[in-house]
């Protein structure tokens, strides 16, 4: 059964002037690498059809792993150009009508545009189609050179074009769509270049010299044809992407105090009428609700908050937040923090795999670790779950309208009943009763609260 469109991803550049032990199309752009935006968009633009990785031997094994059959690969163990790399991939997408072909150093291509580069090519009764750009700074793409009729007659590389022809300013971006029987059968046909490669970009000027109709799908979207080469390309590019998500949020009903200075990830989610301020990041699988106030100076990594959070100058990694959670300045939550609706956490408080429980409060210089927090709870200046005994960690409990007085040091594991007060600088080591008040080091009690009606 044949397939109408399948995709083939070049990726086996070695990068050399990245200068770096990472290959290229592994380092990251927003937070994932090179690779993953770009087969990404190839198989949003395929729409279910195959996607294949073209892959150096040196970054198969991680590409691999990254993708977690996303794609599947082939690998050019040998680098002899862009025609040999799109070769490798015959046999894995054999039955496809068309080929889109694509570069992974090219991650900020909208799968909108490689669609119109196959919607192009179906109506295209020649072998193929091409995008292109309009640029002032051709950064080294090959010029679109046309002949008098304005039809498509070559693409030259800029190492090869002359001083006339490197005026041009319509240049080939490298991303095509070819028809397939067409494509295997020219690509055994090219001829190598002076450099000693293969170019795909030579089947322009065979498909022109068979009288074969040549299509173009030109970008207007300068930031799309941003390719990576160097680290500065790769900045470049950075702030592309940021400018491209920011401007998405902010149609989407969110309030941005300084885009610039904001940094919201590809995988982020923001309710609207929620307020960002500046040097804010937020990063991974965070989803934020309608009506937060995030920052300034925040990081929030891989967590989820719920309606009317306030986080400022705060830092949270695998973290949730209810709804009219109140957080920070200097406030750190790590894995496993979860704090119910109406919390408050306030100055140099850190909670780590840990609930605490609605309406608790925890005002400043506290570590609550490995606990569960009941409601209502009072948590005191300068508290702290002793969680761990040199071999493992160990859970503290503490129950519904608990009072833990200022600097009390709580020995996991340990219990502190409802509505049970600690005194200031207390060491708890035994469980505490309920409606008990405990004090000294270590703590004993003194006596049974009165409990007065409603409480």
């Amino acid at each position: 059964m044949t397939q109408d469109v399948a995709a083939v991803v070049l990726a086996a550049g070695l990068g050399t002037r990245m200068k770096s032990e990472t290959p290229k199309v592994l380092h990251e752009l927003g937070g994932r690498p090179l690779l993953q935006w770009a087969v990404d968009a190839a198989q949003q633009a395929v729409a279910g059809g195959r996607v294949v990785v073209v892959i150096g031997e040196e970054a198969r094994q991680a590409a691999e792993q990254l993708l977690h059959g996303q794609a599947s690969f082939a690998l050019q163990a040998e680098r002899l150009g862009t025609a040999h790399a799109t070769l490798q991939a015959r046999q894995p997408v054999s039955g496809a009508d068309r080929i889109l072909v694509t570069s992974a150093d090219m991650p900020l291509l909208r799968p909108e545009t490689l669609r119109a580069l196959i919607d192009t090519q179906r109506r295209n009764t020649g072998p193929m189609t091409l995008l292109t750009a309009h640029s002032e700074t051709p950064r080294g793409f090959g010029r679109l050179v046309r002949n008098e009729a304005g039809d498509v007659a070559a693409i030259v590389e800029e190492a090869h074009t002359t001083p006339e022809q490197r005026l041009i300013r319509e240049v080939n971006v490298g991303a095509y769509c070819f028809r397939a029987d067409w494509l295997w059968t020219s690509l055994v046909e090219l001829p190598l270049s002076p450099k000693g490669e293969y170019y795909l970009t030579d089947l322009v000027e065979r498909a022109v010299g068979g009288g074969l109709g040549v299509s173009v799908v030109t970008t207007d979207d300068a930031d799309e044809v941003i390719g990576i080469n160097t680290r500065d390309h790769l900045a470049e590019a950075e702030t592309a992407l940021r400018g491209r998500i920011n401007r998405g949020w902010m149609l989407a009903g969110v309030t941005l105090q300084d885009p610039a200075t904001t940094y919201i990830g590809p995988q982020v989610s923001l309710g609207a009428d929620t307020v960002v301020l500046a040097n804010t990041h937020l990063e991974g699988k965070t989803t934020v609700g309608r009506r937060c106030r995030l920052g300034p100076g925040t990081i929030i990594r891989d967590s989820q908050l719920g309606d009317g959070c306030a986080v400022e100058l705060s830092v949270l990694e695998g973290a949730t937040l209810d709804d009219d959670v109140e957080m920070g300045p200097f406030a750190h939550l790590r894995p496993g923090a979860h704090l119910m609706r109406g919390v408050h956490m306030g100055n140099f408080g850190e909670v780590k795999d840990s609930t605490l429980g609605p309406g608790t409060k925890m005002g400043h210089f506290a570590y609550v670790g490995n606990a569960e927090i009941g409601a209502d709870v009072n948590i005191g200046a300068g508290t702290i779950t002793c969680n761990y005994d040199g071999e493992k960690k160990n859970p503290t409990t503490i129950e519904d309208g608990a009072f833990i007085g200022s600097d009390t040091m709580l020995v996991a594991p340990v219990r502190v009943g409802k509505r049970a007060r600690t005194g200031a600088g207390a060491v708890v080591t035994r469980d505490v009763p309920e409606d008990s008040v405990v004090v000294g080091m270590p703590a004993r009690a003194i006596r049974r609260r009165k409990v007065r009606d409603g409480e």
